[in-house]
C-alpha cells in the first residue's frame, strides 16, 4: 500500500494522446509461454484451482473466482484475460512511442500484475477505461485493482491523467489500515 502510493506519486500526470496509429493487433498477445501454452493458457493455468487441460495445454476444466464481480465460474470459456492497464489506455499514455516488440511484452506480461483472468461479463463491461471511468463492482477488490494499476503503470512508465490518479487515490482509501 505505501510502495503503491510512493509509485502514484512518481507517475506523470499527462492528458490523453490521440488514438491515431492504434490498433490491438500493434500489441501482439497470447504468445507462447512454453510447454506449448500461450498467455491464455498461462493464466487461466496460474489462477485457476483444479484446472484440467488436454495434451495441446488447451485449458478444458477447472474452477476460477473472478475477482471483479466475485463470481466463480467452471469453465473457460466463460472467462476473458483482462490486461489490468488496457492496451488502448497505455497507448495513450504512452505506449504509441514503444516498439511493437514491447507493446507485445506488454500485453503478455505474467510477471506484473497486468493479466488476470475475469469473467467475460466484467471484462467486456471495463473495456479499454480506467478507474476513473470503471471500478470493479466488487468494492472488495478495489485495494488490489488500484495497487496492480499502479505497479504495471510504474513498471512501464506509463503516464495517468488527473481523474486517473484522483480516482486511483479514493481507490487506495479503501485498503486495509
Amino acid at each position: 500500500m505505501a510502495r503503491a502510493r510512493t509509485e502514484l506519486g512518481t507517475l506523470k500526470v499527462i492528458a490523453w494522446a490521440p488514438m491515431k496509429g492504434y490498433s490491438r493487433e500493434r500489441f501482439k498477445h497470447w504468445t507462447t509461454q512454453g510447454e506449448s501454452c500461450d498467455t491464455r493458457e498461462f493464466v487461466l493455468r496460474r489462477e485457476g484451482e483444479d484446472v484440467k487441460t488436454d495434451k495441446a495445454c488447451k485449458v478444458i476444466s477447472g474452477r476460477w473466482r473472478s475477482v471483479y464481480d466475485d463470481k466463480v465460474m467452471t469453465g473457460p470459456e466463460q472467462l476473458d484475460i483482462d490486461h489490468t492497464v488496457p492496451l488502448a489506455n497505455a497507448w495513450r499514455t504512452g505506449a504509441a512511442d514503444w516498439t511493437d516488440e514491447r507493446r507485445s511484452e506488454f500485453a503478455n506480461d505474467t510477471r506484473n500484475p497486468q493479466l488476470i483472468a475475469v469473467s467475460a461479463t466484467s471484462n467486456r463491461s471495463k473495456g479499454d477505461q480506467d478507474p476513473s471511468q470503471w471500478k470493479p463492482p466488487a468494492q472488495g477488490v478495489w485495494c488490489t485493482y488500484a495497487v496492480h494499476w499502479i505497479r504495471v503503470k510504474a513498471v512501464y512508465a506509463l503516464g495517468v491523467t488527473e481523474a486517473e490518479r484522483g480516482a486511483l487515490t479514493d481507490m487506495l482509501g479503501h485498503c486495509p489500515k
